[in-house]
């Protein structure tokens, strides 16, 4: 009987060693632009959700507020870690593009997710087709405004993924000569700029008033629907990003007109996902150029697609957000 249960104990040792896929070098790094955005931390949600399937460990890590060299300070540290894998959002190419490539070059695989490096040694691209999203929101704009009027855009330039839904706004406007594009504000990533910034715009009039607020990124879209909602000007247009409960709350009352939603959550769970895959069956070569490969086992890009959101749908997107809480 003392060797049946051996048996026994032994074969449940290896079933439960076999069930646990991970090891003690997967490790994974999420670093966001901004951890403290209810965005990023929608990201964090699924790495996280991923990395307890799969039995690995998940470190999300970034500047608490829009830094690009505090997230280069959090990928220095991560590649000082040796990780199975790094996914990645980029603030500044130019400031991170050096430290990616160096972390591929170590062996260390990098995956981009919502802003994208597209020069750097990353493997591939997984989020929004941003140009494509940018046209949506034109083309809503559009709609909304009746060929004319003047519009005021909220970004951060220099990121990669605002710039590109800057160019697909724009490539809408420009087919609209009535439209006219009356500043481009750099909110900094900070939402008190975007407050004061619109704040000021909604007291212009005559030939000089913004007809339309668009917000390329999550940080501004509650402080102008805020701006505009104090001002009482109901007879003005705002289109924001992303599907925060306040700006879903905006939408409801009618502050905001819509949203485009992206899939955080996807991109970090798929993120992860594929970065396990990645770490456990390596390419001969990691650092190489796979876009110029016809045989290459990676897509370049994985679209985790868009939706406009407005008052005829947002009911069905604060019943999702209410169910994850």
């Amino acid at each position: 009987m003392k060797q049946i249960a051996l048996m026994m104990l032994a074969l449940a040792v290896a079933f439960t060693s076999g069930c646990n896929t991970g090891t003690q070098k997967d490790v994974y790094y999420l670093i966001a632009t901004n951890v403290s955005l209810p965005y990023w931390q929608t990201v964090a949600n699924g790495f996280n959700k991923a990395a307890e399937q799969y039995k690995v460990t998940a470190k999300v890590v970034g500047p608490q507020s829009y830094d690009p060299l505090g997230e280069l300070d959090a990928l220095q540290q991560a590649v000082i870690a040796k990780p199975a894998g790094i996914l990645i959002s980029v603030a500044d190419v130019s400031i991170l593009q050096r430290e990616i490539d160096g972390a591929v070059k170590q062996g260390i695989p990098v995956i981009t997710l919502d802003s994208d490096a597209s020069i750097t040694r990353r493997l591939y691209f997984i989020g929004t087709n941003n140009e494509e999203a940018g046209r949506l929101g034109g083309s809503r704009l559009v709609e909304k405004l009746g060929n004319k009027g003047n519009v005021v855009f909220f970004s951060i330039p220099g990121q990669p993924n605002i710039e590109e839904r800057l160019h697909g706004f724009k490539e809408v406007l420009n087919t609209q000569p009535g439209i006219k594009v009356a500043d481009i504000v750099d909110i900094k990533g900070d939402a008190a700029t975007a407050f004061d910034k619109a704040q000021r715009y909604t007291t212009l009039t005559g030939p000089q008033k913004i007809d339309a607020f668009v917000c390329l990124e999550a940080v501004s879209g509650k402080p102008v629907a805020d701006a505009i909602k104090r001002a009482k000007l109901h007879d003005r247009e705002l289109i924001t990003w992303d599907a925060d409960p306040g700006t879903l709350d905006a939408i409801k009352d009618g502050t905001i007109d819509a949203t485009i939603a992206q899939r955080p959550y996807t991109m970090g769970y798929f993120g992860l996902k594929l970065l396990y895959e990645v770490f456990h069956a390596p390419p001969p070569l990691l650092n190489k150029d796979f876009r110029a490969d016809f045989y290459s086992p990676y897509p370049v890009f994985i679209d985790t697609g868009t939706t406009l959101v407005d008052r005829s749908n947002v009911d069905l997107y604060l019943s999702a957000t209410a169910a994850h809480k």
